[in-house]
């Protein structure tokens, strides 16, 4: 909402012109902030007139009588407080206890808002250093993969050369063979629990995002858990590379709800996956029947649902 500019001022202005070191504290102390706008009585009537939010019902209903008192009596006084600043420090009055309480229950809103904005970002960040860690543990194990083939490619080579070192070469080439498998086996599994945090990564910003924005509405349960619709698609055979693995897991939390609604550029950027992947491993997912598309969003992101 607009409000002109000799209406209003920045907190560090009005501060200033008081300019003592008990204003500052007094300033940190009641966690405001020095950028902070602040606008006097005529800014106030502007921009509460313009609001429709119910939240502002209390100041507009105190705007109405203070002009209706005007019109009525000439003048509008508010009722000085008990408690006085010492002489020279001007009068302190008291705010109507309507507009108090909308103040108070404003404030107890944002202290909510920031706790829930606090507690997703540390989930948010826990979870992407898992992802990190994993990934750094991927990228380890395919350089070790690759130092195991550059080492058997160089006992192919020896072997031809020395045909009476060729049962030693054999067994070296099996015991190389035994550690890239044991290799992949590390690495199949660090890609299902990185499908396994993004799963619950997604399942996380989901539920917080339905909780902020759905207005205190009641959230339908689902029918069956992301991990029992991971368990039924592997059960039957349809979840049959990492790739698909990872799109599935992030996607699963949001089909049991309902819907997933995620542009594919999202996906990549969650799981990590090259675009080319991901658009892959979703066009497999929906050839072998376990979720269909149903329409596209108004930002043009497709709409996926469980068939």
């Amino acid at each position: 909402m607009h409000v002109a500019a000799n209406w209003q001022k920045r907190l560090s202005e009005i501060a200033g012109s008081v300019c003592t070191a008990d204003t500052l504290r007094k300033l940190a102390g009641h966690r405001l902030q020095r950028s902070m706008k602040m606008v006097n009585l005529e800014g106030l009537v502007q921009l509460v007139n313009g609001c429709t939010k119910p939240e502002c019902e209390p100041f507009k209903a105190w705007v109405a009588e203070v002009v209706v008192t005007v019109q009525r009596d000439g003048c509008y006084e508010l009722e000085p407080a008990l408690v006085q600043p010492a002489p020279g420090g001007g009068v302190a009055y008291v705010v109507p206890e309507q507009v108090a309480d909308a103040i108070v229950r404003l404030e107890e809103r944002n202290i909510r808002a920031d706790e829930e904005l606090a507690v997703q970002a540390t989930a948010r960040n826990e979870l992407l250093a898992e992802r990190n860690a994993l990934m750094a543990e991927g990228n380890r194990l395919a350089v070790q993969r690759e130092q195991l083939m550059a080492e058997r490619i160089q006992l192919l080579r020896e072997s031809n050369r020395d045909r009476s070192a060729m049962a030693r070469s054999q067994e070296a080439m099996a015991r190389s063979q035994k550690m890239i498998f044991r290799s992949q086996e590390v690495i199949a599994r660090g890609q299902d629990a990185m499908a396994v945090a993004l799963g619950r990564m997604a399942e996380l910003l989901d539920r917080i995002a339905g909780r902020m924005g759905a207005g205190g509405g009641v959230e339908k349960s689902p029918v069956m858990t992301p991990q029992e619709l991971l368990a039924g698609w592997q059960a039957r055979n349809l979840v049959v590379t990492a790739d698909v693995h990872a799109v599935a897991a992030y996607l699963a939390p949001a089909l049991v709800r309902g819907k997933a609604q995620y542009r594919l550029e999202e996906i990549a950027g969650r799981t990590g996956l090259t675009m080319e992947r991901v658009h892959d491993s979703v066009r497999m997912l929906l050839k072998r029947g376990c979720m269909r598309q149903s329409g596209c969003a108004a930002d043009g992101a497709p709409v996926y649902v469980l068939p």
